[in-house]
Protein backbone atom coordinates (compact mmCIF):
# COMPACT_ATOMS: atom_id res chain seq x y z
CA UNK A 1 0.00 0.00 0.00
CA UNK A 2 1.31 3.53 -0.73
CA UNK A 3 1.30 6.57 1.38
CA UNK A 4 0.36 9.48 -0.51
CA UNK A 5 0.31 13.05 0.46
CA UNK A 6 -1.66 15.28 -1.02
CA UNK A 7 -0.79 19.54 -0.89
CA UNK A 8 -3.31 21.26 -2.41
CA UNK A 9 -7.47 22.58 -2.24
CA UNK A 10 -10.51 21.71 -0.88
CA UNK A 11 -13.68 23.15 -2.67
CA UNK A 12 -17.25 22.89 -2.01
CA UNK A 13 -19.30 22.03 -5.07
CA UNK A 14 -22.34 23.75 -6.49
CA UNK A 15 -23.73 21.68 -9.38
CA UNK A 16 -25.70 22.60 -11.71
CA UNK A 17 -27.27 20.20 -14.35
CA UNK A 18 -28.23 22.35 -17.33
CA UNK A 19 -29.63 20.97 -21.45
CA UNK A 20 -26.77 23.42 -22.83
CA UNK A 21 -24.39 26.30 -22.02
CA UNK A 22 -25.55 29.76 -21.71
CA UNK A 23 -24.70 32.01 -24.06
CA UNK A 24 -23.87 35.23 -23.56
CA UNK A 25 -26.74 37.21 -21.77
CA UNK A 26 -28.88 33.81 -21.87
CA UNK A 27 -30.88 33.14 -19.26
CA UNK A 28 -31.59 29.40 -18.29
CA UNK A 29 -33.33 26.65 -15.77
CA UNK A 30 -31.21 24.20 -14.19
CA UNK A 31 -32.18 20.59 -14.62
CA UNK A 32 -31.07 19.80 -10.99
CA UNK A 33 -29.11 21.88 -8.21
CA UNK A 34 -26.86 19.66 -5.60
CA UNK A 35 -23.49 20.46 -3.41
CA UNK A 36 -20.53 17.93 -3.28
CA UNK A 37 -17.33 17.64 -2.22
CA UNK A 38 -14.35 18.93 -4.37
CA UNK A 39 -10.93 20.75 -5.01
CA UNK A 40 -8.53 19.27 -7.42
CA UNK A 41 -6.49 18.64 -4.40
CA UNK A 42 -9.39 16.48 -2.22
CA UNK A 43 -10.71 14.96 -5.38
CA UNK A 44 -7.41 13.50 -5.96
CA UNK A 45 -7.03 12.45 -2.27
CA UNK A 46 -10.25 10.99 -2.42
CA UNK A 47 -9.38 9.11 -5.52
CA UNK A 48 -6.18 7.67 -4.25
CA UNK A 49 -7.53 6.74 -0.82
CA UNK A 50 -10.71 4.66 -2.29
CA UNK A 51 -8.31 2.89 -4.91
CA UNK A 52 -6.41 1.44 -1.70
CA UNK A 53 -3.86 3.92 -0.74
CA UNK A 54 -3.41 5.84 2.73
CA UNK A 55 -3.73 9.12 2.15
CA UNK A 56 -3.19 12.61 4.00
CA UNK A 57 -3.96 16.15 3.05
CA UNK A 58 -1.75 19.59 3.54
CA UNK A 59 -4.09 22.03 2.71
CA UNK A 60 -6.73 24.94 4.32
CA UNK A 61 -10.44 25.52 5.19
CA UNK A 62 -12.42 28.61 6.41
CA UNK A 63 -14.22 28.45 9.70
CA UNK A 64 -17.84 28.34 8.27
CA UNK A 65 -19.99 25.83 7.22
CA UNK A 66 -19.02 24.71 3.96
CA UNK A 67 -15.23 24.14 5.44
CA UNK A 68 -16.93 22.47 8.99
CA UNK A 69 -19.09 19.98 5.59
CA UNK A 70 -15.46 19.35 3.77
CA UNK A 71 -13.42 18.29 7.03
CA UNK A 72 -16.83 15.98 7.60
CA UNK A 73 -16.75 14.47 3.85
CA UNK A 74 -12.68 13.98 3.62
CA UNK A 75 -12.57 12.55 7.74
CA UNK A 76 -15.49 10.06 6.49
CA UNK A 77 -12.79 8.86 3.85
CA UNK A 78 -10.67 8.39 6.53
CA UNK A 79 -8.10 10.41 4.81
CA UNK A 80 -5.88 12.23 7.64
CA UNK A 81 -6.47 15.64 8.34
CA UNK A 82 -3.87 16.85 10.58
CA UNK A 83 -2.13 19.04 8.00
CA UNK A 84 -5.48 21.17 7.51
CA UNK A 85 -5.49 24.23 8.31
CA UNK A 86 -8.78 26.14 9.62
CA UNK A 87 -8.12 30.23 8.66
CA UNK A 88 -10.10 32.48 10.46
CA UNK A 89 -10.13 35.36 8.39
CA UNK A 90 -10.80 32.91 5.19
CA UNK A 91 -13.72 31.24 3.11
CA UNK A 92 -13.19 27.79 2.34
CA UNK A 93 -12.53 27.09 -0.93
CA UNK A 94 -16.12 26.78 -3.52
CA UNK A 95 -16.46 25.71 -7.04
CA UNK A 96 -19.80 26.21 -9.30
CA UNK A 97 -19.94 24.09 -12.00
CA UNK A 98 -22.05 23.52 -14.60
CA UNK A 99 -22.62 20.45 -16.94
CA UNK A 100 -24.37 20.14 -19.78
CA UNK A 101 -26.23 16.82 -22.11
CA UNK A 102 -22.75 16.18 -23.32
CA UNK A 103 -20.77 16.09 -20.25
CA UNK A 104 -19.21 18.81 -20.92
CA UNK A 105 -18.76 21.60 -18.03
CA UNK A 106 -17.62 25.06 -17.51
CA UNK A 107 -16.46 25.36 -14.02
CA UNK A 108 -16.03 29.26 -11.73
CA UNK A 109 -13.73 28.61 -8.28
CA UNK A 110 -13.58 31.38 -5.40
CA UNK A 111 -10.06 29.99 -3.93
CA UNK A 112 -10.19 31.43 -0.73
CA UNK A 113 -8.37 29.45 2.14
CA UNK A 114 -6.66 27.32 -0.38
CA UNK A 115 -4.40 29.99 -1.71
CA UNK A 116 -3.83 31.73 2.07
CA UNK A 117 -2.00 28.20 3.75
CA UNK A 118 1.77 29.21 3.94
CA UNK A 119 5.08 27.26 3.17
CA UNK A 120 5.44 27.46 6.94
CA UNK A 121 2.30 25.70 7.15
CA UNK A 122 3.90 22.98 5.23
CA UNK A 123 7.30 23.19 7.14
CA UNK A 124 4.77 22.20 9.89
CA UNK A 125 4.04 18.79 8.08
CA UNK A 126 8.05 18.04 7.20
CA UNK A 127 7.46 14.21 8.99
CA UNK A 128 4.36 13.59 6.91
CA UNK A 129 5.81 14.28 3.84
CA UNK A 130 9.54 12.37 4.65
CA UNK A 131 6.83 9.08 5.75
CA UNK A 132 5.43 9.06 2.17
CA UNK A 133 6.10 7.59 -1.26
CA UNK A 134 4.31 10.19 -2.97
CA UNK A 135 3.39 13.55 -3.04
CA UNK A 136 0.90 15.11 -5.34
CA UNK A 137 0.04 18.92 -6.04
CA UNK A 138 -2.09 20.97 -8.26
CA UNK A 139 -2.24 25.01 -9.14
CA UNK A 140 -5.80 25.51 -6.91
CA UNK A 141 -3.54 26.78 -4.10
CA UNK A 142 -0.28 28.83 -3.45
CA UNK A 143 2.48 27.97 -5.49
CA UNK A 144 4.98 28.71 -3.09
CA UNK A 145 3.51 26.16 -0.54
CA UNK A 146 3.68 23.21 -3.19
CA UNK A 147 7.35 24.54 -3.54
CA UNK A 148 7.99 24.00 -0.34
CA UNK A 149 6.08 20.52 0.27
CA UNK A 150 8.19 19.23 -3.25
CA UNK A 151 11.15 20.32 -2.16
CA UNK A 152 11.03 18.65 1.29
CA UNK A 153 9.96 15.47 -0.58
CA UNK A 154 13.02 15.47 -2.96
CA UNK A 155 15.82 15.95 -0.01
CA UNK A 156 14.10 12.67 1.64
CA UNK A 157 13.80 10.74 -1.46
CA UNK A 158 10.39 11.00 -1.89
CA UNK A 159 9.04 11.20 -5.66
CA UNK A 160 6.78 14.27 -6.19
CA UNK A 161 3.85 14.57 -8.75
CA UNK A 162 2.78 17.76 -10.33
CA UNK A 163 -0.93 18.23 -11.62
CA UNK A 164 -0.40 21.45 -13.69
CA UNK A 165 -4.01 22.68 -13.92
CA UNK A 166 -5.39 25.14 -13.58
CA UNK A 167 -2.98 25.83 -16.35
CA UNK A 168 -0.36 29.33 -15.12
CA UNK A 169 1.07 30.92 -17.57
CA UNK A 170 4.73 30.84 -15.66
CA UNK A 171 5.46 27.99 -13.67
CA UNK A 172 8.80 28.87 -11.33
CA UNK A 173 11.57 26.60 -12.67
CA UNK A 174 12.17 25.54 -9.01
CA UNK A 175 9.13 24.39 -8.55
CA UNK A 176 10.08 21.69 -11.87
CA UNK A 177 13.27 20.77 -10.74
CA UNK A 178 12.03 19.18 -8.03
CA UNK A 179 9.20 17.49 -9.96
CA UNK A 180 9.55 13.95 -10.77
CA UNK A 181 6.37 13.23 -12.73
CA UNK A 182 4.09 15.97 -14.49
CA UNK A 183 0.39 15.11 -15.47
CA UNK A 184 -0.62 17.86 -17.53
CA UNK A 185 -3.68 17.57 -20.34
CA UNK A 186 -3.32 19.16 -24.33
CA UNK A 187 -3.51 22.73 -23.27
CA UNK A 188 -1.86 22.65 -20.02
CA UNK A 189 1.15 20.85 -22.41
CA UNK A 190 1.38 23.64 -24.75
CA UNK A 191 0.77 26.37 -22.20
CA UNK A 192 4.24 24.45 -20.09
CA UNK A 193 6.14 24.13 -23.57
CA UNK A 194 4.40 26.16 -26.35
CA UNK A 195 4.39 23.22 -28.32
CA UNK A 196 0.84 22.83 -30.10
CA UNK A 197 -0.62 18.81 -29.05
CA UNK A 198 -1.44 17.60 -32.69
CA UNK A 199 -0.12 13.90 -32.63
CA UNK A 200 2.27 11.61 -30.62
CA UNK A 201 5.24 13.17 -31.98
CA UNK A 202 4.11 16.91 -31.01
CA UNK A 203 3.68 15.12 -27.75
CA UNK A 204 7.37 13.58 -27.67
CA UNK A 205 8.60 16.86 -28.40
CA UNK A 206 7.19 18.51 -25.40
CA UNK A 207 7.68 15.82 -23.08
CA UNK A 208 11.90 16.11 -24.23
CA UNK A 209 11.34 19.56 -23.22
CA UNK A 210 10.04 19.04 -19.67
CA UNK A 211 12.52 16.29 -19.24
CA UNK A 212 15.53 18.62 -20.20
CA UNK A 213 14.05 21.07 -16.71
CA UNK A 214 14.42 17.24 -14.69
CA UNK A 215 11.22 15.88 -14.58
CA UNK A 216 11.79 11.99 -15.24
CA UNK A 217 8.10 11.17 -15.97
CA UNK A 218 5.77 13.01 -18.32
CA UNK A 219 2.02 12.00 -18.96
CA UNK A 220 0.23 13.64 -21.22
CA UNK A 221 -3.35 12.88 -20.82
CA UNK A 222 -5.36 13.77 -23.89
CA UNK A 223 -8.97 12.73 -23.05
CA UNK A 224 -10.93 10.04 -24.88
CA UNK A 225 -7.84 8.58 -26.32
CA UNK A 226 -6.16 8.18 -23.13
CA UNK A 227 -2.70 9.00 -22.05
CA UNK A 228 0.63 9.32 -23.57
CA UNK A 229 3.48 8.55 -21.52
CA UNK A 230 7.32 9.20 -22.27
CA UNK A 231 9.93 7.66 -19.56
CA UNK A 232 13.44 6.91 -19.30
CA UNK A 233 13.76 6.51 -23.38
CA UNK A 234 10.37 4.18 -23.37
CA UNK A 235 6.94 6.00 -24.87
CA UNK A 236 3.30 5.04 -26.04
CA UNK A 237 -0.36 5.92 -25.52
CA UNK A 238 -2.24 3.93 -23.04
CA UNK A 239 -5.72 3.86 -24.71
CA UNK A 240 -8.87 5.33 -22.43
CA UNK A 241 -11.74 2.81 -22.15
CA UNK A 242 -14.68 3.61 -24.38
CA UNK A 243 -17.84 4.84 -22.47
CA UNK A 244 -20.82 6.69 -23.08
CA UNK A 245 -19.26 10.20 -20.51
CA UNK A 246 -22.56 12.26 -18.38
CA UNK A 247 -19.79 14.41 -16.51
CA UNK A 248 -16.09 14.88 -17.03
CA UNK A 249 -15.51 16.66 -13.44
CA UNK A 250 -12.65 15.29 -11.93
CA UNK A 251 -12.05 12.37 -14.54
CA UNK A 252 -8.45 13.79 -14.60
CA UNK A 253 -7.94 13.72 -10.64
CA UNK A 254 -9.32 10.02 -10.39
CA UNK A 255 -6.87 9.40 -12.79
CA UNK A 256 -3.39 11.07 -11.02
CA UNK A 257 -5.27 9.41 -7.57
CA UNK A 258 -5.67 6.36 -8.79
CA UNK A 259 -2.73 5.72 -10.48
CA UNK A 260 -0.52 6.87 -7.48
CA UNK A 261 -2.00 4.52 -5.10
CA UNK A 262 -0.38 1.69 -7.17
CA UNK A 263 2.64 3.43 -8.76
CA UNK A 264 6.24 2.05 -7.80
CA UNK A 265 8.62 4.03 -7.05
CA UNK A 266 10.82 3.67 -9.26
CA UNK A 267 8.27 3.78 -11.91
CA UNK A 268 8.67 0.27 -13.49
CA UNK A 269 5.00 -0.55 -13.39
CA UNK A 270 3.85 3.22 -15.19
CA UNK A 271 2.04 1.17 -18.32
CA UNK A 272 -0.08 -0.64 -15.52
CA UNK A 273 -0.54 2.15 -13.28
CA UNK A 274 -1.60 4.34 -16.09
CA UNK A 275 -3.97 1.83 -17.20
CA UNK A 276 -5.29 1.39 -13.70
CA UNK A 277 -5.83 5.30 -13.44
CA UNK A 278 -7.90 4.79 -17.03
CA UNK A 279 -10.00 2.39 -15.47
CA UNK A 280 -11.09 4.38 -12.44
CA UNK A 281 -11.42 8.01 -14.69
CA UNK A 282 -13.76 5.33 -17.16
CA UNK A 283 -16.07 5.09 -13.91
CA UNK A 284 -15.76 8.66 -13.15
CA UNK A 285 -17.14 10.08 -16.03
CA UNK A 286 -19.97 7.84 -15.84
CA UNK A 287 -21.51 9.71 -12.90
CA UNK A 288 -22.28 13.01 -12.12
CA UNK A 289 -20.30 15.16 -9.35
CA UNK A 290 -16.96 15.41 -8.71
CA UNK A 291 -16.31 12.70 -5.38
CA UNK A 292 -19.48 11.61 -5.63
CA UNK A 293 -18.14 10.09 -8.52
CA UNK A 294 -15.09 8.39 -7.46
CA UNK A 295 -14.88 4.77 -7.54
CA UNK A 296 -13.45 2.28 -5.01
CA UNK A 297 -10.86 0.04 -5.42
CA UNK A 298 -13.03 -3.29 -6.13
CA UNK A 299 -15.10 -1.20 -8.62
CA UNK A 300 -11.86 -0.49 -10.33
CA UNK A 301 -10.24 -3.70 -10.23
CA UNK A 302 -13.46 -5.65 -12.28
Amino acid sequence: MNTITVVGSINLDTNLRVDHMPKPGETIHTKELYTAGGGKGANQAVAAKRAGAKTNFIGAIGNDAAGTVMKELLSEEEIELAGVQVLENQVTGQAFITVDETGENNIIIHSGANDAFTPEDVLAQRELIEASDFVIAQFESAVESTVQAFEIAQAAGVKTILNPAPALAKVPEKLLKVTDMIVPNETETEILTGITITDEASMTEAANQLHDLGIAVVIITVGSKGAFYHFDGKSGIVPAMKVKAVDTTAAGDTFIGALSSILKKDFSNLVEAITFGNHASAITVQRFGAQPSIPYQNEIEK
